[in-house]
């Protein structure tokens, strides 16, 4: 519903408080012309905001939308292609789509949103009997277990919450749509979130039934900070990207930074690296999800950097450079004030242990240890950080004896 929340303010039905319904598409298969979390709204007398598939399947949503309203309840509907009825209401792309619709009188919280000055930036909606809607306005910073909003919305058993807050917040602070089924508290607490298909398994009579949101969540993407216009930081910016992150190159020197194979970069600053950090924290455009890859190798750099960003709350910060260095450099900022608790979280030197050499495989291990580190603060599967291990970070082929350079 978030994609009509620019229009809602504007739209006769609405402001004239029509009954209206809402079709959102809340599982998608195979291929289909709208993501997840889309919306259609449809009034009472048949006119249209939105759309859902381009046209291929408006006219039966409205029908149903239509009929939703006329009896009260909510309905989830099922659209696919059809070989064998050639006439049958369905994609002819092939995939499937499954619309969720749900009347709104005019009273409606989901309707009185487009009031509000400040458009939210999620939503919680709950799509079986029990209704209502939970406004986010910080996706980023929302917790679940303290909501008094969404207890009321799911009910405040511990567990309903618990299993709640476990669906619920991946999809608000990473940006995405996807639908949450929560078993009632009576049953076993067996919930799960599915942004490709909506499944709905038979159940028993005796069962309850689960309690089902909806989470729309629209963030910016999240930023990555690539300190560095060398090789190593021409590697990692298609990385980041891939990864989806709006990624800056940042470098004090001039004719560094402006190299055409940094010019893919979503922004390119030259500017000494911990003044432009300090400056986009001071103007909020830095929050929790934001990624810090130092790869300057520069103490001059790295150290008034590292003592910034270390005051910061971000997801990750990771410095380049050898076990030598690392050592240096943990001296340095302990010499400067920095709280030995600070330094935890620094991952130094950066990367998991991949064996990775070349700039591009370097890229890999960085973006590989901010995956591997989404959600928790060390690992404890899989390959471990470069921090966390002892011994050469680049082993040296066995006809050779000399001392690496990296250790």
């Amino acid at each position: 519903m978030l994609d009509l929340m620019p229009s809602l303010g504007s739209w006769r039905p609405a402001v004239s408080g029509q009954l209206c319904a809402v079709a959102t598409i809340v599982g998608t298969g195979g291929s289909v012309p709208r993501p997840t979390g889309t919306s259609m709204m449809v009034s009472e007398h048949g006119e249209i905001l939105g759309s859902l598939s381009g046209g291929c399947v408006e006219g039966a949503v409205v029908e149903a939308a239509l009929e939703a309203m006329r009896d009260g309840g909510p309905r989830l509907e099922s659209f696919r292609y059809s070989s064998e009825d050639a006439f049958a209401v369905g994609l002819t792309c092939g995939g499937e789509l499954e619309v969720h619709i749900q009347p709104l009188t005019a009273g409606a919280p989901e309707l009185s949103l487009f009031a509000q000055t400040q458009r939210p930036a999620a939503l919680i909606r709950r799509l079986d009997a029990g209704g209502g809607v939970v406004v986010v306005n910080d996706p980023v910073r929302f917790r679940a277990m303290e909501s008094e909003e969404l207890a009321k919305l799911v009910g405040d058993h511990p567990a309903t919450l618990f299993a709640a807050a476990a669906q619920v917040e991946p999809l608000l602070q990473g940006g995405r749509a996807g639908l949450v089924r929560l078993a009632a508290p009576e049953g076993c607490i067996d919930g799960w979130v599915t942004t490709e298909r909506l499944a709905l398994p038979p159940r028993e009579e005796t069962q309850p039934e689960p309690i089902t949101l909806f989470v729309e969540s629209r963030l910016p993407a999240a930023r990555m900070l690539v300190f560095g216009a060398n090789d190593f930081g021409a590697a990692l910016l298609p990385a980041g990207q891939l990864l989806g992150y709006d990624v800056t190159m940042c470098d004090a020197r001039p004719a560094f930074a402006a190299q055409s194979r940094f010019a893919g970069a979503d922004q390119v600053v030259t500017d000494w690296p911990h003044r432009y950090l300090e400056s986009e924290a001071a103007a909020g455009r830095i929050d929790a999800r934001t990624v810090v890859c130092i790869l300057t190798h520069d103490p001059k750099f790295d150290i008034p950097l590292l003592e910034s960003a270390l005051r910061l709350n971000l997801a990750y910060v990771g410095a380049m450079g050898s076990r030598r260095s690392h050592r240096q450099r943990v001296e340095a900022l302990l010499d400067a004030g920095t709280p030995p608790e600070r330094l935890e979280r620094l991952h130094s030197p950066i990367g998991l242990n991949l064996g990775a050499v070349t700039p591009a495989e370097v890229a890999v291990s960085i973006t590989a240890e901010i995956i591997a580190g989404r959600g928790t603060s060390h690992h404890k599967d899989g390959f471990p950080s470069l921090k966390d291990s002892t011994g050469p970070i680049h082993p040296a082929p066995q006809h050779l004896t000399q001392e690496d350079p990296w250790t």
